[in-house]
């Protein structure tokens, strides 16, 4: 490409250096004969042809030392470290010396320390020295001659010690340029002479590896390495153009025709010192005429020309404190100092050049906010022109930072919705887009009818989402794209949205249904609760199967029976939802409902209650609707089935009401037999005057609750017709079990006109004669019970008046003779002293009577604690607000329990019911338990 295609414009802005003193021309300069020029670390190096080394600081003092006797030829300045190399001559034809100056180090004369003198050439002779580098690491320097010669130097440059010398290139033609890169650890060495240029790998031990890159050079002066900008290259001007070299070969090249004098770099700059036009050749300044030069920065990244301007007679080109210095013939120093980005790029948005503007932002690191105020004048300068397709790739660019309603407001026309389209797809790669900007996507799909991008944005499998899921499902079925609103839900796992879809849109139940069947436990349980009644109505059979499953053992339909973690021996856990929670969607058919429910009952037997009593409602509903009479029987069994089945957890209560409400007579029987409502069932047959059922349930039940009797005979007294033989049977019942007196069943008997007295003679003849027996048998007590009271007084009296001589001769304890010491009781009772000791719980009581003395003085004193009980009962049960309460606590108490006295004296055998006065019973017991006070 030609320079001249290059757009040129005015980045630098040139001035005189003046002397910051006297803001005079800096003129210090003017009578030094240059010869060499360097720069870095803060200062400008010239050398001239008398020896001398000046410094020039960046307040433009000059200081300076004579080098070299002769003239100083090369001068390079390391950039990483304060070291500068020089070589010069200090005799004339001898071969030139290289000295390296440690700028940190100065003598007593302000001078930089020399650190080291070499020859350049390893021979005694050697030829004119060309060009210098030296490696950044120190290691390595080069000097290149007019005889085509190259000496390398290894080693610590700044010591002879350790420093090898050795010539790697020999060639007839000059060296023109010299320069080192760095390739990982290699450090690669260009050579330019006028015919050729070559790179070699010095880091290589034995021997350097070399390579021809081209076989054309370059004149001395025009060749440079570039920065990191341009990857470190090896650029070199030709007449026709500019040439960049890597390591291995040749790279691009830009056609800069004209004559080349100097090339520089600085900060991503190629600076060409050049001769151009032969009317500007020459100037005459005073009484000397100067060579004119052209110097011109180029932008090589963007492709512009950032300066061109002509400057006399140009010595050389110094790139230091941030600007271009170039040093003139007039000795006079040029400052081209860059204008700031800012300006740079106000001048290129007048030329509404922004891609430049673009680019150039970029190259100088521009902060993110700034490049996206230049995409959003770029895209307004393009939507003003009308290139609606450049302005959307502008304004995609400013996604994220400009509001996205300043690009939309723009596209909203119906002409413009591809533009829209396209910037709201590169919002929502950006993942910037709201619910809003999806929808408005999504509608201009549909409006397009752009179905290839409609599946593009929505049914690619493996593309990343970048948009809300829930607001492309609403969009695409509000327009009918039901297929990838599905297909958006399915993947995405949005159940409820599959399911109202295909549910309420594509009717497709049978799909619906097998779809919740795949999901796990929890969302199949709630799925199906929520649309479990229209899945009831159009596919039954189906949604009866996958409750069975859900309510059982669950598992997706779509996963295996059996895991990897079961067949490692892992016990799989069991889901199972509660059946009773499903019930209500079976509102509308109940066949399937029982058949449900039956399932549950089979295979869980301890069921809700709830599952029992719905099935019971449901077996007792078609059969009072059943009109076949052996089908309604079969129904029956198996109502009674349920009922009497051990495990059905039914409610009695409910289940009770069901039958009576449905007139089912065996379940109400059985419920009232497993209630013990004994006279629930007496008062059903006695409702239907089941003469015959009304004995049965009598005889069944009366042990359990004798009174059935007695309401029996009030029921068949209070019928007109004839039921002497049911008054027979039951007033024999109540005679032998002596459940009412004899006027209470004369008394009842009484209403009845049929009842005559036949019915009850026998009865009561026999009823008067047990009065009778029992009458005589009293009277014998009563005279039994006065005898063995005056006795028991009478022996109470001798105990206390007369002597009582005992005349046992054994020990009632070990059977042997008494001996004294003995014991004697007045029970007739008498030990030995050691006998009694070892037996006797205490020193008062016969051990032989204690036993049965004790139980009786125990139902005394409990007869006497509970003798004033009467009246404290009904003082409680008056005062009382629950008098049930009451009675329980005094039934538990033991208070109406009949107690039992030993009447007859301990031997005797003979235990009754006794009317016997307890203070006679307890002073006999005192008297007979008491101590003969003397030892026999």
């Amino acid at each position: 490409m030609a320079f001249l295609q290059w757009r040129r414009f005015n980045f630098f802005d040139k001035e005189v250096v003046k002397d910051p003193q006297d803001e005079q021309v800096f003129s210090k300069l003017k009578d030094i004969n240059i010869s060499a020029c360097a720069f870095g670390r803060g200062q400008i190096i010239v050398g001239d042809f008398e020896g001398q080394l000046y410094f020039i600081n960046r307040q433009l003092k000059l200081s300076g030392f004579k080098a070299y006797e002769i003239r100083v030829s090369h001068l390079f300045q390391m950039k990483q470290h304060s070291i500068l190399i020089s070589i010069g001559e200090d005799e004339e034809g001898v071969n030139p010396l290289i000295k390296v100056w440690n700028l940190d180090k100065v003598d007593k004369m302000g001078n930089p320390s020399c650190t080291r003198i070499a020859r350049a050439s390893p021979s005694s002779k050697g030829s004119r020295v060309s060009c210098l580098t030296v490696h950044e690491n120190l290691n390595n320097m080069a000097v290149g001659f007019e005889d085509g010669s190259v000496v390398l130097f290894k080693g610590d440059v700044t010591r002879d010690r350790h420093s090898k010398i050795k010539i790697i290139h020999q060639d007839t033609c000059p060296i023109t340029g010299l320069a080192f890169k760095s390739s990982g650890k290699n450090a690669v060495l260009f050579i330019a002479t006028g015919f050729k240029i070559i790179s070699i790998n010095v880091s290589v031990k034995d021997k350097e590896v070399k390579s021809e890159l081209d076989d054309h050079g370059c004149p001395i002066g025009c060749s440079v390495m570039s920065d990191q900008s341009q990857d470190f290259q090896f650029v070199i001007g030709r007449q026709d153009a500019v040439y960049f070299y890597q390591s291995d070969g040749r790279g691009p090249c830009l056609a800069f025709e004209g004559e080349k004098l100097q090339l520089h770099w600085f900060r991503g700059y190629l600076v060409i010192v050049g001769k151009e036009s032969k009317a500007m050749r020459s100037s005459t300044i005073g009484n000397q005429t100067i060579q004119m030069n052209i110097v011109t920065v180029y932008d090589i990244q963007n492709k512009f020309i950032a300066y061109s301007a002509p400057i006399p007679d140009v010595i050389d080109v110094l790139c230091e404190w941030g600007s271009l210095f170039v040093l003139a013939g007039d000795r006079k120093l040029y400052h081209l100092q860059e204008k700031d980005t800012q300006t740079k790029l106000e001048m290129l948005f007048k030329k509404n050049l922004y891609v430049l503007a673009i680019n150039l932002a970029k190259g100088h690191s521009y902060d993110e906010d700034g490049l996206i105020e230049i995409f959003r004048q770029y895209g307004d300068h393009l939507y003003s022109k009308g290139d609606h397709d450049g302005a959307i790739q502008q304004y995609v660019k400013t996604i994220g930072k400009l509001e996205a309603s300043y690009v939309i407001r723009k596209f909203l026309d119906a002409q413009r919705i591809h533009n829209l389209t396209s910037y709201l797809q590169a919002l929502h790669k950006a993942q910037l887009a709201t619910e809003d900007h999806t929808t408005l996507l999504l509608n201009c799909y549909t409006k397009l009818k752009d179905v290839s991008k409609l599946d593009e944005f929505i049914m690619t499998k493996d593309r990343e989402v970048d948009f809300d899921v829930e607001t492309a499902i609403k969009v695409c079925r509000q327009a009918g794209y039901y297929k990838h609103a599905l297909f958006l839900a399915k993947k995405h796992s949005q159940h409820d949205w599959y399911l109202k879809i295909q549910l309420e849109d594509h009717k497709d139940y049978q799909e619906a249904l097998e779809y919740i069947g795949k999901l796990e436990f929890e969302a199949t349980e709630n799925n199906v609760k929520k649309y479990g009644k229209i899945l009831v109505s159009e596919v039954p059979q189906q949604t009866t199967d996958l409750l069975k499953r859900l309510c059982t053992d669950y598992k997706p339909s779509d996963k295996p029976l059996v895991d990897a973690r079961t067949l490692e021996g892992e016990i799989p856990k069991i889901l199972k939802a509660n059946a009773e929670e499903f019930i209500h969607i079976f509102v509308n058919n109940s066949k399937k409902l029982t058949e449900f429910l039956e399932h549950m009952v089979r295979l869980q037997p301890g069921s809700n209650s709830l599952v029992y009593n719905t099935l019971l409602e449901l077996y007792l509903h078609d059969y009072v609707h059943e009109q076949n009479k052996t089908v309604q029987e079969s129904k029956g069994k198996i109502t009674l089935d349920l009922l009497q089945n051990q495990d059905a957890g039914y409610d009695i209560d409910q289940a009770l009401v069901l039958c009576q409400m449905n007139d089912f007579k065996p379940g109400i029987l059985y419920l009232y037999e497993k209630a013990k409502l004994y006279q629930q069932i007496l008062r059903y047959h006695m409702e239907h005057n089941e003469y015959t059922h009304i004995i049965e349930s009598c005889k069944r039940f009366g042990t359990a609750d004798p009174h059935l009797w007695v309401q029996a005979l009030s029921y068949f007294a209070r019928k007109q017709e004839n039921c002497k033989p049911q008054i027979m049977e039951v007033l024999s019942h109540i005679d032998k079990k002596n459940l009412l007196p004899p006027l209470l069943v004369i008394q009842t008997l009484a209403h009845n006109s049929t009842a005559t007295l036949a019915v009850v003679k026998d009865y009561i003849i026999r009823r008067l004669q047990v009065e009778s027996d029992q009458i005589a048998e009293d009277e014998r007590l009563i005279k039994q019970y006065k005898e063995e009271t005056e006795k028991t007084r009478k022996q109470i009296e001798e105990l206390k008046t007369s002597a009582k001589i005992f005349q046992v001769s054994k020990c009632s304890v070990c059977n042997h003779p008494l001996e004294l010491p003995s014991v004697h009781f007045l029970c007739q009772h008498s030990y030995h002293q050691h006998c009694f000791e070892s037996y006797a719980e205490n020193d008062s009581e016969c051990p032989a009577c204690m036993p049965e003395n004790r139980k009786l003085l125990d139902i005394i004193r409990a007869q006497e604690q509970s003798k004033d009980l009467h009246e404290q009962f009904h003082h409680q049960l008056e005062r009382a607000s629950d008098g049930f309460s009451v009675v329980a606590d005094y039934f538990g108490r033991g208070v109406f329990n009949k107690v039992t006295l030993i009447t007859d004296p301990p031997g005797k055998g003979r235990t009754s019911e006794s009317l016997i006065d307890n203070s006679l019973q307890r002073d006999l017991l005192l008297a007979q338990q008491s101590l003969n006070p003397f030892d026999e």
